[in-house]
């Protein structure tokens, strides 16, 4: 197996490096109710895509009795 004589150095480890990170997550506005959401996809809120009617969103009812 190949073994490297010299040592790399820490700019060009860090330009290898500089691919290797996390990009920030794009959000779009929801045409129904303008809430944030992924791109080309179903708004989780209220179920709309490109303007029509697509899941039925059912709301959670909260218990009284937990706080």
């Amino acid at each position: 197996m190949a073994v490297p004589k010299r040592r790399h150095s820490k700019a060009r480890r860090d330009k290898k490096r500089t691919h290797k990170k996390l990009d920030i997550p794009s959000f779009a506005k929801c045409g129904h109710c303008g809430r944030a959401k992924k791109p080309h996809a179903i708004c989780p809120y209220c179920g709309h895509y490109k303007g029509k009617k697509v899941l039925e969103i059912k709301v959670k009812k909260k218990d009284k009795t937990q706080k």
